[in-house]
C-alpha cells in the first residue's frame, strides 16, 4: 500500500488551487451536516465530491473533505465490472459528467454512459456509505448527457435534469436543458417533461452541466456553455417555480476566462456546482486547465474551488477578482475546536511542497490495490497482486496501448508539471516484441513508453541482450526515439528501475543506476495534451507490459512504483 509523504509547512490561512490536481473534470459536490455527539458537540460537516473518468475503471472517484480544500479519496461509484460495460468505449467515451447528492441517509450518483456497445444512457447508483459498496445501476430514460438531481426540500419531490441537442436548434451545437420528476422508489422518471433553458448567449453552444438549487424564494439553474475548452463559461438563470420559466442573469456569464487569453495560468473554466457551508458561505467547485510550456494542459481538466457571494439575488463568483485565482482565503465551514468555540485551522496551505507516493504492492488480495490506480476499460485485467507476493504481476498480454481494449497498463494521474516516476520491473523478455516498463498515456493515439525488451538476435543467431526502448505514438505512427543496452549498465538480468523525469514539457526517459539517472531519450510532452491529441483527458502514468500482438507466458513483476511531484 502507498505511503504519502507531503513536505509542506504548517497550515496557512489561504489554500492552493487546484484542490484536486490532475485529471479530475466535471466536479460535483454535496454537504452532509455533522451529527450531534453524545457530549453535545457537533461533528464537522462532511463534503463529498465526484469527478468524471470516461474510459478508465474503476470509475467516478468519490472524495471526502471536512474543509472543502483537503480531499481524500474514499472509493469509486463504479467499482465492479458488472455495473457498466466499458470494454468497447473509445478514448474519451464512457462515463461522462456525474452528480452526487445526499438525501434521507442515502447517497445518489447519476451519470451517463456513452459510446458503449452494451447498455448505455443515464444511470443512477446509490450507497449508504460513500466508500461503497455502490448499487447496480438503475437505468433512466431520456436523451443527452450531464444528468443532475435536485431534491426540493419544500415539497419533498426529486427532479432529474440533463442536457441534449436542441431539435430543431436555431444554430449548430445549440442544446437544451430538460427536466422531469424522478420517482426514487420506482427508479423511473415520471410526469411531463419541461424544457428549461437553451443557453444564456445567442449563438452559444453546448449549454450543459446543469444543476438546480433553491435559494430563498427562487429556483436557480446553473449551467456551462461554450464547450469544455478555451471558450468555456458558467451562466445562471432563475425562476419562481422549479419547472420555469427561467430568466437569465443580465450579467451572464458569471464566470469565464476566455477573455483573459491563452497565456493566463488557468483556462477553460466551467462545469460548476455550488455548495453552502454551515457558516453560510457559498463556494463553487469547477473544472479548469493549466497549460504550461505553451498551450499544452497535460494535466487535463482539474478541480478548482472559488468563493461565491449573492448580490441582488444573483451569485457573484470570486468577488473583487472575477477569475479563478491560484489561491483564496480558506473557507469558513463552521468547524470549531472541541470545547473552545474557536475556529479550527483547516486546509492545505497555498504553495504546498513536493509529494512522494511509493507503492510497494504488498496487498494480500487483488482488492489491495490503492484507489489512485486505474486500468483502461473493463476488460479482463492482466494483473495480479497474489501470484508473486509483494509484487504487481503484469502478464504480457497481446494488447498494446494502441488497441481500444484493456492493455496490461495500470495508471495514476500525472498531477504535477514537474514529476518523477520510477518503476522497478523484473522481466526476462524472450524477444524484441516483449515489452515491460512504464508508459504515459493520453489515448490510443497519444502515448510514450519506456520498456525493457530484448534486442533482436545477431547475425549469427546469438540472442540479443536486454535493452531499454523508448517509443512514442502520435498521428497513427509508433516511432522509436531512443534505445540503450542495459548490460553495460549492470542490468543484463534482474530488476531494472525504469524512470521518467518530467521537467515541464521535457519528458526524459531512462534508467536509474547506482551512479545516477542514465537518460535514453527526451520527448516533448505537449503532444500528450488534449489540444494536440484530441479528446477530453490529461495523462495517466504507470507500469505497462505487452506481447505486441502475441500471446506469451512471459510476465513482468513490478516491485515498486514511486511517483514524486516536484
Amino acid at each position: 500500500m502507498p505511503a504519502a509523504l507531503p513536505t509542506s509547512g504548517p497550515a496557512a490561512r489561504t489554500f492552493a488551487n487546484p484542490v484536486l490536481p490532475g485529471t479530475h473534470p466535471d466536479p460535483s459536490i454535496c454537504r452532509v451536516p455533522g451529527v450531534t455527539r453524545a457530549d453535545g458537540t457537533v461533528a464537522p460537516d462532511d463534503y463529498y465530491l465526484v469527478t468524471s473518468t470516461f474510459e478508465y475503471f474503476p470509475g467516478l472517484p468519490v472524495f471526502h473533505s471536512h474543509d472543502l480544500v483537503t480531499w481524500t479519496q474514499v472509493g469509486h461509484a463504479i467499482h465492479r465490472t458488472g455495473q457498466v460495460d466499458l470494454s468497447s468505449v473509445p478514448s474519451s467515451g464512457g462515463l461522462y459528467a456525474a452528480t452526487i447528492r445526499h438525501h434521507a441517509g442515502t447517497f445518489f450518483v447519476v451519470t451517463t454512459l456513452v459510446h458503449t456497445q452494451g447498455q448505455g444512457g443515464h444511470l443512477l447508483v446509490t450507497a449508504t456509505d460513500p466508500a461503497g459498496p455502490w448499487s447496480d445501476p438503475v437505468w433512466l430514460e431520456g436523451d443527452g448527457i450531464d444528468p443532475s438531481l435536485f431534491v426540493d426540500d419544500s415539497t419533498g419531490r426529486v427532479w432529474f435534469t440533463a442536457t441534449r441537442l436542441a431539435d430543431p436548434g436555431e444554430w449548430e451545437g445549440q442544446t437544451e436543458v430538460w427536466l422531469r420528476e424522478l420517482d426514487l422508489a420506482a427508479g423511473a422518471l415520471v410526469g411531463p417533461e419541461h424544457v428549461l433553458w437553451r443557453g444564456a448567449l445567442h449563438g452559444a453552444v453546448w449549454a450543459e452541466g446543469p444543476h438546480l438549487y433553491r435559494v430563498g424564494d427562487h429556483y436557480y439553474l446553473l449551467a456551462s456553455e461554450g464547450g469544455t475548452e478555451h471558450r468555456h463559461a458558467v451562466s445562471v438563470a432563475r425562476a419562481d417555480a422549479v419547472t420555469g420559466p427561467y430568466t437569465g442573469n443580465p450579467a451572464n456569464p458569471i464566470l469565464t476566462h476566455r477573455h483573459l487569453g491563452r497565456d493566463f495560468p488557468v483556462v477553460g473554466v466551467g462545469h460548476a456546482d455550488l455548495v453552502e457551508t454551515a457558516a453560510g458561505e457559498w463556494w463553487m467547485v469547477l473544472l479548469g486547465s493549466r497549460p504550461y510550456g505553451g498551450y499544452f494542459p497535460n494535466l487535463g481538466r482539474e478541480t478548482f474551488l472559488a468563493p461565491v457571494v449573492w448580490e441582488d439575488g444573483w451569485p457573484v463568483v470570486a468577488p473583487g477578482r472575477g477569475h479563478v485565482a491560484g489561491s483564496f482565503p480558506l473557507p469558513d465551514v463552521g468547524a470549531r475546536l472541541p470545547g473552545t468555540g474557536a475556529p479550527a485551522e483547516v486546509g492545505r496551505p497555498a504553495g504546498a511542497g513536493a509529494v512522494v507516493v511509493r507503492e510497494t504492492f504488498d496487498g494480500s488480495s487483488n482488492d489491495g490495490l490503492s484507489l489512485a490506480w486505474n486500468q483502461v476499460r473493463t476488460g479482463e485485467p492482466s494483473w495480479s497482486l497474489t501470484e508473486r507476493p509483494g509484487h504487481l504481476r503484469l502478464a504480457l498480454s497481446p494488447a498494446t496501448l494502441s488497441d481500444a481494449t484493456t492493455p496490461a497498463f495500470l495508471g495514476r494521474r500525472q498531477q504535477h508539471t514537474d514529476m518523477d516516476l520510477t518503476v522497478r520491473v523484473d522481466v526476462d523478455p524472450a524477444g524484441p516484441d516483449e515489452w515491460a516498463g512504464l508508459a504515459v498515456r493520453q489515448s490510443e493515439e497519444a502515448w510514450i513508453a519506456a520498456v525493457v525488451t530484448r534486442a533482436a538476435p545477431g547475425a549469427a543467431g546469438v540472442p540479443g541482450g536486454r535493452e531499454l526502448l523508448v517509443v512514442e505514438r502520435f498521428g497513427g505512427e509508433e516511432i522509436v526515439v531512443g534505445r540503450a543496452a542495459l548490460g553495460p549498465l549492470g542490468l543484463a538480468v534482474g530488476p531494472a528501475d525504469v524512470a521518467l523525469h518530467a521537467a515541464g514539457q521535457d519528458y526524459a526517459f531512462g534508467v536509474e543506476t547506482p551512479g545516477g539517472f542514465v537518460p535514453v531519450a527526451t520527448v516533448h510532452g505537449g503532444r500528450l495534451s488534449s489540444p494536440e491529441a484530441g479528446g477530453f483527458l490529461g495523462v495517466w502514468v504507470g507500469p505497462y507490459a505487452t506481447g505486441r500482438g502475441t500471446a506469451t507466458a512471459t510476465v513482468a513483476d513490478i516491485e515498486s512504483v514511486e511517483y514524486r511531484g516536484r
